[in-house]
């Protein structure tokens, strides 16, 4: 096995690599091949691409290598947000889709992200099977003809991603509404789709950092508190009723209320799960991962709804969406899906439900908020990356029985290690797959609280270090 090959594996959510260290043309084109190997001849791809640098010339790398391998292309003709691509998966009736884009990496990166034909995303069998095809056939490059080689179609594939939304929007309940709202677009792909769906209404719509950066403004498009300083002080300053945030991809969402205030992923879910059971009366569960907010267990019971519990990735909450009933499902860096829609993520439609969820209960969102909160219990959730010299895992026999004068009552380890005390808060620690870092998260009902925790968390680390 050649050196290219051993560069290329898949994470969570696709392959990410530095643009011309590991995430070269040549390594594109080996994975490209694998794919194809995967797929066979006389199958179906949807390609598409993100605003990064040389995203579009990659997809058009890969959608070469397809079509070499008589495979049928349909490449994106522009950029677009990666639901959109998934969406066009589905109703295309694609058999695989590519997606070129590193979500919220840094400008310095860029990824290949598989989707199926149910526009979610692909399971670690699937990944695999392309991973173990690596460098198996040689690459049927660029610039040499095959007789078995197909034309590549280009094509809108947003116009029926929008069409949909609109659809699957309540319109005629927000459509005289005159909310004032303001979406960040962190310089990702989904710049414009808010203003083509709400195309119509008396929604007051802004956009910043709505232009084509690659480098993002030198920082990372990731929809957290630390990178939306201009959103919170313009959204509190303007007196915006709602600010919204994308990721890179558009596949992720982060909110701010009025006044500042952050609003977690984790509460969005919330939010959005009570919206949908109780103002379009949606029937089905909801998912969570395992280091979701327990705000979410809280309005489960109060429902009377079901309540799933995943690993961490959106793609275990994809798979459950197509094989059970789901109304909603969250991950904690953002990622959003619900019913009756792709089985995936998507930031634009979680930010729209919300301003639907407005629409209906005709408050702000802050006012929500409050309410939710209120009902259901006011949980405070924060995370600390701890960047180690070697890897290290937590030792079970060590971990205390007792944190901050309150036992521990449960330990879950199918994903990390999960210690959830008797007072409902908890500490888990979950080490990344592909670095020298340990994720620790802990949640309680006051902020101090789960700083403390979180302290502990680092201690225990430090000590299992030595």
């Amino acid at each position: 096995m050649n050196d290219s090959v051993l560069q290329i594996k898949f994470g969570t959510d696709g392959w990410r690599a530095i643009i011309g260290d590991t995430y070269t043309f040549d390594n594109l084109r080996i994975l490209s091949q694998a794919t194809a190997d995967y797929l066979g001849k006389g199958k179906k791809v949807a390609i598409g691409f993100d605003t990064r640098f040389m995203s579009d010339k990659f997809a058009k790398a890969a959608a070469q290598i397809l079509s070499n391998n008589a495979i049928r292309v349909v490449l994106s003709d522009r950029p677009l947000p990666t639901p959109a691509l998934s969406f066009a998966v589905k109703t295309l009736k694609m058999d695989l889709g590519i997606m070129i884009t590193a979500s919220h990496n840094p400008g310095e990166y860029n990824g290949f992200k598989i989707k199926m034909p149910s526009g979610g995303a692909a399971p670690i069998e699937v990944t695999k099977n392309v991973e173990n095809l690596l460098g198996k056939n040689p690459v049927k490059c660029i610039g040499k003809v095959y007789p078995a080689g197909l034309e590549i179609e280009e094509k809108d594939l947003t116009k029926d991603y929008v069409k949909f939304i609109r659809s699957y929007i309540d319109f005629k309940r927000i459509k005289n509404k005159k909310f004032k709202v303001l979406v960040d677009a962190m310089y990702g792909s989904g710049d414009s789709f808010f203003a083509q769906v709400l195309k119509g209404t008396m929604i007051r719509l802004e956009f910043m950092r709505n232009t084509i950066n690659p480098s993002f403004g030198g920082g990372r498009p990731e929809p957290v508190e630390e990178n939306l300083k201009e959103l919170k002080v313009r959204v509190k300053k303007e007196k915006f009723d709602l600010g919204i945030a994308l990721d890179g991809d558009a596949d992720r969402i982060a909110a701010v209320a009025p006044g500042g205030v952050f609003i977690h992923p984790q509460k969005i879910l919330g939010l959005l799960a009570l919206h949908l059971n109780q103002d379009r009366h949606f029937r089905g569960g909801v998912v969570k991962t395992i280091c979701g907010t327990t705000m979410i267990d809280n309005i489960a019971k109060a429902l009377k709804i079901r309540l799933y519990e995943t690993p961490v990735g959106f793609k275990y909450i994809s798979e459950l969406m197509e094989t059970e009933d789901i109304i909603a499902g969250g991950e904690e860096a953002g990622g959003m899906g619900v019913k009756g829609y792709i089985p995936e993520r998507d930031g634009t439609m979680a930010g729209l439900l919300l301003i639907e969820m407005m629409a209906y209960r005709d408050k702000n969102i802050l006012e929500i908020l409050k309410e939710t909160e209120k009902q259901f219990g006011k949980y405070y959730y924060v995370r600390q990356d701890l960047h180690l010299e070697r890897r290290v895992e937590p030792k079970k026999e060590t971990l205390p029985k007792e944190l901050l004068g309150k036992k521990v009552i449960e330990v879950k380890d199918y994903d990390g290690i999960k210690l959830i005390l008797e007072d409902g808060s908890w500490l888990m620690f979950r080490a990344s797959g592909t670095e020298p870092i340990m994720r620790t998260y802990a949640e309680a009902r006051s902020l101090s609280r789960a700083n403390k925790l979180l302290k502990l968390g680092e201690e225990i680390i430090s000590r299992d270090a030595i």
